[in-house]
C-alpha cells in the first residue's frame, strides 16, 4: 500500500501543472507529413518546434550515427518563415515547414563536397532540387555525409566514409555498414534526424542505404529530378530521389523535387495488389535471411490479392560487362564539366588525384583506383564508348520491358539487399547481393520498402516497372508498406556476433 501511494505521489510530482502545455507528444519515427501538417494546421505544432526536435536529435544521437555533416544555421529562420505563412493562412502545401537533409554531394549556397576535402569552397548557388524545396517551403536541415565521390574514387572503397566525415556507421548496429553512396541520408532517415533526407543514385545509391537502414527509396525515373548543381557520376545514370521512413513521405518529397504540379501521394491507392500481376526475382541462393524474407513477401502480396508469378530478368551479364567502362568514360567527362563551374577548386581528374596524393587525409583509407582509370578514359565520341552505353541502355531496358510484356505483369518485385556487413577498411564492402542494376541502367523508376530482419538488420524489396511508372512503383510499395509493416526504429546496438 505504501509503494502504491509513493507511486502516485512520485505521478503527482512530476505530472505539468492543469495550465501546461498539454498537446500531444511528438513521435518523430512514426509521425508522417500528412500528420504533421495537420497538426500545424491546428496550431498544435510549428515548424520552429518540430526542427529544434530534429537539431536535439542531431546533437545527441548522431554521435553514435555520424550521418550529418553539417547543420544549417539558417534553419530555425527557415522554420520560422513557414510560421508566418502558415499563420497568413499562406503554407505553400505539405512540404511546408517540413525538416530535409540532403547529401552533400547536392549543391546548396553553404557547400556540396561529395565528401572531399579538395571541395571545401562553397559553389555559387543552390543546386535546382534545392530551389524547388525552398518553393515548396521545406527546412533545409543541413548536409549528410555520403561514401566520398558517391563511390567512384576506389575499386575497395568502404560505404560511408568521406575524407569531409570520417565513417556513418549503421544506426540498427553500429559496427555494420549503411551502405553508400548516400550513407547519411539513409542512416539520418533510419534515426530520426530529419523527417526526410534527399539521396542520389547511380546504380545502388539511393536503394542499397535505404534497404541496408531500414527506409523507404525511390529511385525515380531518369530525368524526373534535375540533375542541375548535383556532382556526377554519369548524366546517362544519375538522379537524386527521396528517402523517408513512410512511402507517402517519400511520394510527397518526390512531387516537391520534381516539381511541375506533381502529385505522387494521390497515386497511393491501399488496394493496389487486389487483382496485381506482381513478378517476382528472388535472385535465390546467395542469402538465406534474404530467401526467407522474400518468401514472407510473396506470401504478403498473395495473402493480398495479387498473382505472383517467379521471373528471371535477362541480360544481366552482358550488361555488367559494358556498364562500368561506359561509366568510366561519361565520369571523366562529366566531373570535369562540373567542376568548371565550381571557383576555387580544383578542375581536372589530374588536378584531384594531385590533390589526394598531397592531402593528409584523402588516401588514408584506399586509394584512387578508378581516378587513374577515368583519367585516361577515352572521350565521349569514341566509338567503343558509344556501343557499350548503347548496349547498356538498350539491354537494361529490355531486361525490365521483356519481362513485364511477356508475363502481363504490373510491376517486378526483388530483394533490394542482404544484411549490412561490418565495416572493414582492410577489405572494403562485402556485397552479397542487390538489385539495382536493371531499373539503373534502363533509367526506369525503382522503389525499396522495408520488408524484414535478420536478426536486428533490416532487409527490403525493390518494386521496378517501366519508363515514367514512378506512382505505379510507388503506389505498390505503399500497398505492401500497408500490408506489412515491418518496420521499427534502430537500437543502435553495438554489435551483433
Amino acid at each position: 500500500m505504501r509503494s502504491l501511494f509513493a507511486a502516485l505521489l512520485c505521478a503527482l510530482l512530476v505530472a505539468p501543472p492543469a495550465h501546461a502545455d498539454s498537446r500531444p507528444a511528438l513521435d518523430l519515427d512514426a509521425a508522417t507529413i500528412p500528420q504533421l501538417a495537420r497538426r500545424m494546421d491546428a496550431g498544435s505544432l510549428t515548424s520552429v518546434e518540430l526542427t529544434r526536435a530534429y537539431l536535439r536529435r542531431i546533437d545527441t544521437v548522431d554521435r553514435r550515427v555520424r550521418s550529418v555533416l553539417a547543420v544549417d544555421p539558417e534553419a530555425l529562420r527557415q522554420a520560422a518563415e513557414s510560421d508566418r505563412r502558415r499563420a497568413r493562412g499562406q503554407a505553400r502545401g505539405l512540404m511546408d515547414g517540413i525538416p530535409v537533409l540532403l547529401k552533400d554531394n547536392i549543391d546548396t549556397r553553404s557547400g556540396g563536397t561529395a565528401g572531399s576535402r579538395a571541395l571545401r569552397v562553397p559553389p555559387r548557388d543552390d543546386a535546382e532540387l534545392v530551389r524547388r524545396l525552398r518553393e515548396a517551403g521545406a527546412v533545409v536541415l543541413g548536409k549528410t555525409n555520403l561514401s566520398e565521390w558517391a563511390n567512384f574514387r576506389s575499386t575497395r572503397s568502404t560505404s560511408g566514409w568521406s575524407g569531409v566525415g570520417g565513417q556513418t556507421n549503421n544506426p540498427y548496429v553500429l559496427d555494420r555498414n549503411p551502405c553508400g553512396s548516400s550513407s547519411g541520408s539513409g542512416a539520418a532517415v533510419a534515426a530520426s534526424l530529419a523527417q526526410v533526407a534527399v539521396g542520389t543514385e547511380t546504380d545502388g545509391s539511393i536503394v542499397c542505404p535505404s534497404g541496408q537502414n531500414g527506409v523507404v527509396g525511390l529511385k525515380p525515373t531518369l530525368g524526373r529530378v534535375s540533375g542541375d548543381g548535383i556532382v556526377p557520376i554519369s548524366a546517362q545514370q544519375d538522379t537524386a530521389g527521396p528517402m523517408a521512413r513512410h512511402v507517402v513521405d517519400a511520394a510527397i518529397l518526390m512531387s516537391a523535387l520534381e516539381g511541375r504540379g506533381a502529385d505522387y501521394a494521390r497515386a497511393l491507392t491501399p488496394d493496389a495488389l487486389r487483382g496485381a500481376r506482381v513478378g517476382v526475382w528472388r535472385k535465390a541462393g546467395r542469402d538465406a535471411e534474404v530467401d526467407r524474407v522474400v518468401q514472407s513477401a510473396v506470401d504478403v502480396l498473395r495473402r493480398n490479392g495479387a498473382t505472383v508469378v517467379e521471373v528471371e530478368l535477362p541480360y544481366q551479364d552482358e550488361i555488367d560487362a559494358v556498364e562500368f567502362p561506359a561509366l568510366i568514360t561519361e565520369f571523366k567527362h562529366d566531373l570535369e564539366a562540373y567542376l568548371k563551374s565550381r571557383p576555387g577548386v580544383p578542375r581536372t581528374l589530374t588536378e584531384l588525384i594531385a590533390f589526394n596524393e598531397a592531402d593528409p587525409v584523402e588516401l588514408s583509407r584506399f586509394g584512387q583506383e578508378l581516378f587513374h582509370e577515368a583519367e585516361k578514359a577515352p572521350p565521349i565520341t569514341d566509338p567503343t564508348y558509344r556501343e557499350q552505353r548503347r548496349t547498356a541502355t538498350d539491354l537494361a531496358r529490355r531486361s525490365i520491358d521483356e519481362v513485364l510484356a511477356a508475363h502481363r505483369l504490373d510491376v517486378v518485385m526483388a530483394p533490394t539487399n542482404s544484411p549490412a556487413w561490418r565495416t572493414d577498411y582492410a577489405n572494403g564492402d562485402a556485397y552479397v547481393l542487390g538489385s539495382s542494376t536493371p531499373a539503373a541502367v534502363s533509367g526506369y523508376p525503382n522503389a525499396t520498402v522495408p520488408a524484414g530482419f535478420a536478426g536486428p538488420l533490416p532487409i527490403g524489396v525493390s518494386f521496378m516497372a517501366g519508363h515514367g511508372a514512378d506512382a505505379r512503383v510507388l503506389r505498390f510499395a505503399a500497398a505492401f508498406e500497408r500490408a506489412a509493416p515491418v518496420r521499427r526504429a534502430p537500437a543502435y546496438l553495438p554489435t551483433v556476433s
